[in-house]
């Protein structure tokens, strides 16, 4: 017996998951590069949310047309490659539709019946989508911030999808022994007759070419999801479990400034001692984000989970209005910040070597950053959890409090609050005289 397809086999698989598993460590290095956040509590919430977001796709739905679509995609493209399974195993062992062999007859054809038609309607939607992007246009899709690379990623996915689908018809339709059961080639017996002109031997080379193909391209896909923005086929489920519970206009408070406020009014605390180093009043290093490290590590999830595709901006009133901000771009810009930031630790033996660059500026203007309404808009239209919303008011935070770099009209707001209580220029002994008009 030839055992060589076997070895090859086998060295392929290790060598796949093996790269895919370092990507992984990697990934999880770099989110826990942010600094720690508590989302323990109310676990049966954040469950729900998980099965019903990311799992039931709750809303995506919201647009009907591209939900549905998502959908059939989301579920063909998960059941098709249940049969991975059997391919791994006959790869590895050396068998043949090793499910034949301990499934009857029945219920293997209707496995793999229904994946065919899966793998029919996974097309359809494939093609709809790409003629979405690449005919139609819709304006989200071709924003100033979908450049080559963006713009490209979503089209090669597409085209993966395209060509595995094909592949697994294919090998099915030039499995004699497949076809000759007669059971669960509901789409590939309309297929087969197109090889009807090939010899038995060059029949199942087509099939063993169809089917080396396949697993290689499923591998390629596994270990190109790091670098696309699909990473959120994986990041989608912890995203939507560690998100925002709090309703969505709730702002949290600086804990250190919550602190040094109860210190403040606290007539037993001397006013001029400072904090001790390592207390729990010690004042933090910095208020608010300038970059990647000043972000706790559920931001740098969201960035990674981003999907890219648009419905924040296309909800953005701001962006909407013609401003400069667009949600997606903020995280693809914590995204890509965040690589520059782990490449840097990797060419540095495992130390960030300061390079002269942040987020803040090098990546996300202030402009963009005082453009925001603080609608949430944006956090309400994500499909899976994420919220552009918290990175901007984070770095809002340090802008103000760090370098006193609010706009104007922002200053002059603070500045009559705290001289008169009240955002508008009057003292307090005139702010009544309205009612005297």
């Amino acid at each position: 017996m030839n055992y060589l397809p076997n070895i090859l086999f086998v060295i392929l698989l290790v060598l796949g998951i093996g790269y895919f598993s370092k990507n992984v460590q990697k990934l999880i290095r770099n989110i826990k590069l942010g600094h720690d956040v508590n989302v323990s509590d109310n676990k049966s919430q954040r469950w729900k949310n998980m099965a019903m977001i990311a799992l039931g796709q709750s809303k995506m739905v919201r647009r009907p047309i591209a939900g549905f679509l998502h959908i059939v995609v989301y579920v063909g493209f998960i059941i098709i490659n249940i049969e991975v399974l059997e391919i791994i195993i006959d790869g590895i062992f050396g068998t043949h539709r090793i499910g034949l062999s301990i499934l009857p007859e029945v219920i293997y054809g209707f496995l793999i019946g229904s994946f065919e038609v899966l793998a029919v309607l996974v097309f359809i939607a494939v093609i709809i989508f790409w003629i979405r992007r690449n005919i139609i246009k819709l304006a989200r899709f071709w924003k100033s911030e979908m450049t080559s690379w963006p713009k490209n990623d979503g089209n090669f996915i597409l085209y993966f999808e395209m060509v595995l689908m094909t592949l697994f018809l294919v090998m099915n339709a030039t499995d004699t022994h497949f076809q000759s059961i007669n059971t669960g080639n509901i789409i590939s017996q309309y297929i087969a007759p197109w090889f009807s002109g090939l010899s038995e031997s060059a029949l199942h080379t087509v099939e063993r070419t169809a089917w080396w193909f396949h697993i290689i391209g499923i591998l390629v896909f596994l270990n190109y999801l790091y670098f696309s923005k699909h990473l959120h086929i994986l990041l989608a489920f912890p995203n939507t479990f560690y998100g925002k519970l709090t309703p969505k206009g709730q702002f949290n408070n600086l804990e250190a400034v919550t602190k040094e406020v109860k210190m403040m009014m606290d007539p037993n605390v001397d006013p001029f001692a400072a904090p001790a180093e390592g207390t729990e009043n010690e004042m933090p290093a910095k208020f608010g984000a300038s970059d990647v490290h000043d972000l706790n590590w559920v931001q740098l999830l969201n960035a990674y989970t981003c999907t890219e595709c648009g419905r924040c901006t296309s909800e953005c009133p701001a962006n909407q209005t013609g401003k400069k901000l667009s949600p997606r771009k903020i995280m693809m810009d914590t995204r890509d910040r965040l690589e520059e930031v782990g490449k840097n630790i990797d060419a540095n033996k495992g130390t960030f070597k300061e390079d002269g660059k942040q987020l803040l500026d090098n990546y996300i203007t202030r402009e963009e950053l005082w453009a925001c309404t603080s609608c949430n808009a944006c956090v309400e239209a994500c499909p899976v959890s994420i919220d552009p919303l918290s990175i901007i008011m984070d770095m809002r935070r340090y802008l103000v409090m760090e370098q006193s770099a609010a706009p104007t009209e922002l200053n002059n707001m603070m500045t009559n609050i705290e001289n008169n209580g009240a955002p508008w220029p009057f003292n307090q002994m005139d702010r009544l005289n309205w009612k005297n008009d």
